[in-house]
């Protein structure tokens, strides 16, 4: 049967100003399609932020004229199916109301073939104010209910079940968007109603897997039934191989279920671990088809009780995973720019880093379908919040309803992707029990208001996906404990910032061993390049208007300037101290993600705060919103690495830790070098191991007093090779202020290579933090290293860049030019 699309352009009119008309294109926001028609200017550039704000102070009718045919008008119903519909929303067809929308996160569904004519239809949406909207619910609540105040710049947003950060987080701009951003659809039905599909897994001890597809439907003619006829459902399941196995089956009740058994099934793994083949499910019935891609694999989490405390292991295949990753935020603060193409980048690039595990933080949205598709095919495991973050929320009856039925269809919609590994309740909404005036006056009250909450998602998740683990907040020290998640480390997740928020140097990291650490961070201004996309060079200044619009963390910029006399010397100019606060920023991840993974099989989680921007700005991210790497960024590509070579000091003895996460056994081999700051040997010691499956192995170790009696001579650095893989690392005495760092001078060498752009860097002296930044679109394969007089770097860039490009706009940074440039 027939179906139809009612994407594309659409009459967007303000209801506040009528004045104030553009086209809008559907799926779409707002702010979008004004920014388009130049009704308002770029709110991402300068501080147009301010000059914007009016949009989410109107109400906006969206209206679009379609042709229906015959074999639509023919139809015994047609269903109008809506997602994403921001947030409160009146849809009228052909002056009638059929639906009322009140949550963003809601799947809509409206036979409304009564409603349709012959020839030219219309369909109006009316968007109405968030703001008002979340006003009023608010002053109907029986007792106040504390929002994220600190966060969002409009109140109340908490009582609405819209994505929290439109109004504004410490790394986020205040737009209130609104509009539909997903397609919209009319689908013709002859007989039956195709309304989802659900799969199943059934493991046997010989290796094979039976694949249960459960299709729920509806007939929807009553002398269908009568006549005794049955519909046919057509089920076929395609193999990676391309290997097909078909049945078809009658429908004798609302849900039905189609088995195969796999003999030989290919597993599915994380990122690192092994491959990702997905097998194809595809469900037909009265023309319409419902497609998933499935990944075949056992995955649970482990959290019994040990030495330490609790473990927190995420196993998959009956092999306990180490967890490495970020938190990923909402990709643009404008739905209409949250393209696949820039999905597809950003996911390949966390993977890139050696990533297996992406957190849906839950103050953003329930991602689309996208992203998890893309994460199924890259193996990276999803841990889904659900959509509560820093505030308290409401537990009437309405509300709990509303939600019930939210956490029911995205379960339903998400439980088939193999990447998703975890339901969690929400962010940081137990901790926000302690953070506001009224809940800290009231705890029990306001205890029992989360536990209405925590209970109607638990039993929802439990209910509706019986194969994975919901864990009820992040952090948390496990079920019913109310505990503190920010400073128990032995136990759950938890939440490390005691270094950015509490103002602990880097050695704080090593203070603590957590079980799995899904958010810590520190943070960085954005790159020069980044910074010219949103300021003109007057207000190239971190303290300028524009710089500080594009700094959401009030203590921000002071945080970081501040750190940088504990470390650094200051930097000399704007450039160098961009180019520091990545340094640093690179610096404190480093230092904690390596202690951490040294510290395996205690910790088997390390989630750090941010992947990602929603917009230009200073934030924790290690990728900047143009899609630049930061030095965090590549810094994680070796952190995060299968196999790492770190030094770890405990005040007594220097020692080579080398962490294998694969679970087979590989060689490895190379040597510790102690060099001066000329770069001349002051000693040597061979390394060379088996390194054990899921090892951590100590391979080399050196007493603390032979260090210091030779204090600020030089540095120690690693190099390996481990299954044809480099592994080198770095190792100081003291902070970098404090030694006698020598003014090396880097060079770049640029050539094309069989028609890929090459860069060789050689360097006089050691050189530390060797950051090497091109204005254009792209990245280099390596960045923010030591380079050695005797070990020249030759480095290849993926872009569109010639050579003559790139030898003129190249610039080389490295940490004694931030504070002693070459003229």
């Amino acid at each position: 049967m027939t179906m139809l699309k009612l994407d594309g352009e659409w009459a967007l009119t303000s209801l506040t100003d009528a004045s104030i008309v553009a086209p809008i294109m559907l799926p779409g926001d707002v702010h979008s399609a004004l920014l388009a028609a130049d009704i308002i200017p770029d709110p991402y550039l300068g501080c147009n932020e301010t000059k914007v704000q009016w949009v989410g102070e109107h109400d906006w009718l969206l209206e679009k004229t379609f042709i229906v045919d015959a074999d639509l008008l023919d139809a015994k119903a047609v269903d109008l199916t809506l997602s994403m519909v921001d947030t409160m929303a009146e849809i009228v067809l052909n002056d009638e109301t059929i639906l009322l929308c009140s949550n963003m996160f809601r799947h809509y569904r409206r036979d409304v073939r009564p409603f349709l004519r012959d020839g030219e239809n219309t369909l109006r949406v009316t968007l109405k104010r968030a703001d008002i909207e979340a006003k009023a619910r608010a002053e109907r609540l029986p007792f106040p209910v504390p929002w994220a105040v600190g966060n969002n710049q409009i109140p109340h947003m908490n009582t609405l079940r819209k994505t929290q950060c439109h109004s504004g987080w410490d790394w986020g701009i205040c737009l209130l968007v609104s509009g539909i951003y997903d397609s919209i659809r009319l689908q013709a039905i002859s007989d039956v109603r195709l309304q989802q599909v659900r799969s199943a897994q059934q493991w046997h001890s010989d290796g094979s897997c039976d694949v249960s597809a459960i299709i729920s439907a509806e007939c929807i003619t009553p002398e269908h039934i009568s006549l005794g006829a049955v519909a046919q459902i057509e089920c076929c399941l395609v193999s990676p191989d391309g290997e097909s196995m078909s049945q078809s089956i009658a429908l004798t009740g609302s849900e039905v279920e189609c088995c195969f058994r796999v003999t030989q099934p290919k597993r599915w793994w994380p990122a690192g671990y092994g491959e990702q083949p997905l097998y194809t499910l595809t469900v037909t019935t009265d023309g319409q088809t419902i497609e998933k891609r499935l990944g075949l694999r056992e995955l649970y989490l482990e959290t019994g009780e040990d030495d330490v405390g609790a473990a927190m292991t995420f196993v998959v295949n009956d092999k306990a995973i180490m967890a490495k990753g970020a938190n990923w935020i909402p990709l643009d603060a404008m739905p209409s720019k949250q393209t696949p193409e820039d999905y597809r980048r950003l996911l390949e690039d966390a993977k890139a880093a050696n990533m297996n595990m992406i957190r849906v933080w839950g103050g953003g949205m329930y991602e689309r379908d996208t992203f998890y598709d893309l994460c199924d095919e890259l193996g990276l495991l999803v841990w889904q919040d659900l959509m509560f973050s820093c505030a308290l929320y409401p537990s009437t009856p309405d509300f709990l309803r509303d939600v019930e039925q939210e956490i029911t269809e995205q379960v339903r919609r998400l439980s088939d992707h193999p990447s998703l590994a975890l339901w969690c309740g929400d962010n940081e909404v137990i901790g926000a029990i302690n953070w506001y005036p009224e809940s800290r006056a009231n705890r029990e009250k306001y205890v029992v208001n989360y536990d209405r909450l925590s209970r109607v998602l638990q039993e929802v998740v439990e209910r509706e996906d019986t194969s994975r683990r919901f864990w009820a907040s992040s952090p948390c020290n496990g079920e019913l404990d109310f505990g503190d998640a920010w400073h128990d480390d032995n136990k759950g997740d938890m939440h490390f910032w005691d270094v950015w928020h509490s103002g602990k140097s880097f050695d704080a990291y090593s203070s603590i061993k957590p079980r799995f650490c899904s958010e810590f961070g520190y943070q960085s201004w954005p790159s020069l390049p980044t910074v010219k996309t949103f300021a003109s060079e007057e207000d190239w200044n971190v303290t300028s208007p524009t710089f500080e619009q594009h700094q959401k963390n009030g203590r921000g910029n002071s945080i970081i300037t501040e750190m940088f006399t504990r470390y650094f010397r200051f930097p000399s100019d704007f450039s160098q101290m961009l180019y520091l606060s990545q340094v640093q920023q690179a610096l404190a991840i480093k230092t904690a993600s390596e202690y951490w993974r040294a510290n395996k099989p205690v910790c088997r989680g390390i989630l750090y705060w941010q992947l990602n921007d929603c917009w230009p700005v200073s934030s924790w991210s290690s990728i900047e919103y143009t899609g630049r790497w930061k030095q965090l960024h590549y810094h994680a590509k070796r952190f995060f690495a299968p196999q790492l070579a770190v030094f770890i000091d405990d005040g007594e003895t220097l020692k080579l830790n080398v962490i294998n996460d694969e679970h087979r056994k590989l060689g490895a081999k190379g040597q510790v070098t102690w060099y001066d700051w000329q770069g001349e040997v002051i000693d040597t010691w061979p390394v060379e191991a088996t390194l054990e499956e899921d090892g951590n192995q100590v391979l080399w170790q050196c007493d603390r007093n032979v260090i210091n009696e030779r204090k600020h001579e030089g540095f120690f650095h690693v190099d390996m090779v481990c299954d044809g893989h480099a592994l080198s690392n770095t190792w100081f005495d003291d902070v970098y202020k404090r030694l006698p760092l020598p003014s090396a001078k880097v060079e770049a060498n640029v050539f094309e290579k069989n028609g890929t752009l090459t860069i060789t860097l050689t360097t006089d002296k050691p050189a530390f933090f060797v950051h090497p930044e091109f204005e254009g679109e792209g990245r280099f394969n390596d960045s923010s290293f030591t380079l050695m007089p005797c070990n020249p770097v030759t480095l290849t860039y993926t872009g569109s860049a010639s050579a003559e490009e790139m030898s003129s706009k190249l610039s080389i940074y490295h940490l004694v030019q931030s504070y002693t440039p070459t003229h």
